[in-house]
């Protein structure tokens, strides 16, 4: 399984490092620098997305960069045939670029595949909204330093001392994600799994309480009722990126490549 990766950060090398153990290897590499449109082509991008070219098309492609990194390329990759991983599920929030991913997607007879991130109970979710979903909040709760360089800042000091949880953001799944890009990715998933955006109710606190970053799903429907919750560890190498959504990348290469998959 050739494998092709967007993004230098601590998803991607992970992911690079796991390749093998699943019967995979890295055969490209886009690395997105800079700000704006401004992209570093590590090996030849047009070659290797050309339809055709038997050596250099990867099988499959994982966008490790955020909403940016998917919203430069992967519309192109899409385009060329390629299947497409990602993480960044936030960025769908955006309503153009969801119908054109899922336009791109049509037009190559691909697929975008959508990452569980750093949440679980979302197979329960899935299953749910094929009946009747009365009700879904997700509620995100961590450490005030986990908070710094996004919205809650406008509304918290969060160089001060907590004495107790604060909620900085009540509103619904669309809005968290397009407010909070880089916090917001488990929010999106929870949306796109169960009630969507507008429908997915959303609570995020700063805890000073808290260890980790604590994820929690609540809904209710004809199906009955669920609660789950998950406290995430992050990766060693980056205290701002989950563990488990680093996993479920390699988990969604697991499955794309088995014969078997859930």
């Amino acid at each position: 399984m050739r494998v092709g990766l967007i993004g230098q950060g601590a998803i991607a090398h992970y992911v690079a490092q796991g390749l093998p153990a699943i019967g995979g290897r890295l055969e490209l590499v886009l690395i997105r620098q800079g700000r704006g449109d401004a992209a570093r082509i590590a090996t030849d991008a047009d070659v290797a997305l050309s339809k055709g070219i038997e050596g250099y098309s990867p099988d499959i492609m994982v966008d490790c960069a955020g909403h940016q990194g998917l919203a430069q390329h992967g519309t192109d990759i899409l385009r060329a045939g390629i299947p497409l991983v990602t993480v960044s599920l936030g960025a769908l929030a955006d309503r153009q670029l969801e119908a054109a991913l899922t336009q791109a997607a049509r037009d190559g007879g691909s697929r975008l595949v959508l990452c569980s991130g750093a949440l679980g109970g979302l197979d329960a979710l899935r299953a749910a909204r094929m009946g009747r979903l009365d009700s879904v909040t997700y509620t995100g709760r961590k450490p005030p330093a986990g908070w710094v360089g996004s919205r809650a800042e406008e509304v918290l000091d969060l160089s001060a001392p907590l004495s107790a949880p604060v909620t900085h953001f009540e509103g619904s799944a669309r809005q968290a994600a397009l407010g909070y890009p880089k916090n917001a990715n488990v929010a999106a998933a929870v949306a796109l799994a169960g009630a969507g955006f507008d429908q997915t109710r959303v609570r995020l606190i700063a805890d000073p309480a808290t260890q980790g970053n604590i994820h929690e799903i609540e809904a209710a429907g004809d199906f009955g009722t669920m609660r789950f919750s998950i406290t995430g560890q992050t990766l060693p190498d980056n205290p701002r990126t989950s563990a488990l959504a680093a996993m479920s990348v390699l988990s969604a290469l697991a499955d794309y490549r088995s014969p078997l998959s859930f």
